[in-house]
Formats: structure tokens, sequence, C-alpha cells
């Protein structure tokens, strides 16, 4: 995905603010709205979450409130979600770890399409492909080159089975030719942990978490995952820079609403959202914590999910993975 082109997105969201308003659209919000995000809280989905839920209570006039429900791989949140009633005070805010991966893991209590509308694309993560200090690597090139010289012989850290950093992981090696050896934590900070004590050799790291650790002295970040230099640290070259044509990962966060929700509803919603996203302050807030602020409407979430599901399913079962 492209980073945010703010004229481009101005003249979306204008048209979307002239739209026909129609008695739904008056009429809401009525109540307090809740935004059912399907993560813990404390995590990358509270700086996207929060401060655009603050930023939504302040257009609307009403509360925007945050629901965190987890588990199984997000599907009992999003279960939750589409499941309210479609007046547009039940929305979701989650990540392509769920509406596009986990659909290929685990059994689904619901239609993973039919059952959202979508409201808009909000911004993806990238990650930095990194290594352990002790690691004979000051390339992507050279880290191939070390892989393919001892199969199995480097190990890679995740976040657990299944996550984007995993599938990331799969992907690249997959498209360089290469074999490591999956060492699958309990979540981000006890693999962040392990590459920072040497216990693995390799780790694709979100660029906050990245930045954090630097200064330590015991990783290095080689290659990052995006289609474009992460703003963060423009010195790290990308994947398709570094010899791995066409790649791409990030996790991407998105905001839906349960199917049948009135047109106007969607409309006012999508465009509140780009107005957030537009502003210098919002992406300046996001860009520092490590994402790439997108700004994309309805037909772009549509557009998005689908292709980021043919790739993950693709990589899913040409790898063998399973949960």
């Amino acid at each position: 995905m492209p980073i945010l082109d703010r004229r481009a997105l101005l003249g979306t969201t204008l048209a979307l603010a002239t739209s026909s308003p129609g008695r739904a659209q008056d009429a809401w919000p009525s109540r307090s709205v809740t935004l059912v995000m399907p993560v813990a809280p404390g995590g990358p989905g509270d700086v996207i979450g929060r401060p655009l839920g603050q930023y939504l209570a302040a257009e609307f006039g009403q509360p925007f409130v945050i629901d965190n429900r987890t588990g199984a791989g997000g599907t009992i949140g999003v279960d939750h979600a589409v499941r309210s009633r479609p007046d547009g005070h039940t929305l979701l805010i989650y990540s392509n770890s769920t509406y596009t991966i986990a659909p290929h893991l685990y059994p689904m209590p619901y239609d993973n399409v039919a059952s959202i509308v979508p409201v808009a694309l909000i911004a993806g993560a990238p990650s930095f492909v990194c290594v352990h200090r002790s690691v004979p690597a000051n390339t992507l090139a050279e880290l191939i080159a070390l892989a393919k010289r001892q199969p199995e012989g480097l190990t890679f850290a995740t976040a657990g089975i299944g996550f984007t950093s995993h599938l990331a992981t799969e992907l690249f090696m997959a498209k360089s030719g290469i074999s490591m050896l999956h060492v699958p934590y309990r979540g981000g900070a006890p693999a962040a942990q392990a590459i920072v004590a040497g216990e693995v050799q390799v780790n694709f790291m979100e660029a906050a978490l990245v930045r954090s650790l630097l200064p330590t002295g015991n990783i290095r970040p080689l290659a990052v995952t995006s289609r474009q230099r992460h703003p963060l640290m423009p010195e790290v070259p990308t994947l398709d820079e570094s010899g791995v044509p066409g790649f791409e990962s990030a996790t991407y966060w998105s905001m839906v609403a349960p199917a049948g929700v009135p047109q106007p509803i969607l409309a006012k919603l999508t465009a509140a959202v780009l107005r957030y996203l537009a502003l210098p302050a919002t992406q300046a807030q996001l860009t520092n914590a490590g994402f790439l602020p997108i700004g994309g409407d309805g037909a772009a979430f549509t557009r998005h999910q689908a292709e980021d599901s043919a790739k993950w399913g693709e990589i899913i079962r040409a790898r063998g993975i399973r949960i």
C-alpha cells in the first residue's frame, strides 16, 4: 500500500461529505458507539483505535468506547461485532491478521466477507528484517547467501504460528530460496527478547520495537518489508531493493461495520476517518509509532482484503502451516 496521498484523500473526503444525508444519517449516532477491537489492550491496536475513537467522539458528540475482545486469532471479537445490530453503533477495528490470515487457519463462525461492510483502510505497519549482531551479514544479500550455505542453520523468532511476522518470514524464505528453523514464541515481546539475547538469529519486527531495541547494540536491521522505505529509518532498504523482487508485507488496520449498516452512516464514518488521517498531527503520530498512514475508502479495503487473503492463503497452503 502507498503512503497516504493527502490531496487525493481530501478529494475523497469532500465527495463523501456531500453524499445525500437521509434520515438514518441524521439520527446517527443517537448514543455511545462501541469500537470492538479483537486484540489485547496496550498493543499496536491502541495506537490506531484510541486516538481515532477520541477524534470521532469529538466529531459526532457521542462517546466512542473501545471494547477489547480477544481469542481464536481475533475471531471471537469479530463474531460479536458482526452479530450486533447494524445501526452504526457497533463498529470493528481489526488487522489483516484477523480479516485475511485467520480465515485460512481457524474455523469461521461468520462469513468473512459477507458479514461486514468496509468503512476505511487506516494504516499499515511493515516489519524490519533484523539479525543478531553475531550474524556475519550486513546486508540482506549476505543473509540470504549465509542461509543458503547453512540450510536450517539459522533460526528465526516469531510471535507465534500464523502471526504476520511468521508468514512474512515464510514468504521471504520462499521467494529467496532459503530455509531457516522456526522458533515460535508466545507473543512479540518474548520473541524480541530472544533475538536481543542471541537465542535466535533472525526476527521480523515492526519499526517501533526495532527502534526501542537498537540502543542495546544487539540487533541490526537489514531491510524493510514495505514497498517504500520507512520514514523512521530511511537508511534501511526495502526487500525489493535488496534482491527479493515484489516483496511486500505489513500488518494492516481497518475499520468495518456489520453488514446492513445504512450507506449514509457508512459515508459519514468514512469521511470522518479520512479527515482524521489527513491531519498532519495524525500522520506524525502514526509514523512515529511505526505505521504508514493509508487513508483508503471502502473500495480500497475491499481490494486490499481480496489481494491480501489470496497472498497469505497461498503461503499457508504451500508451506503447510497449521495451528
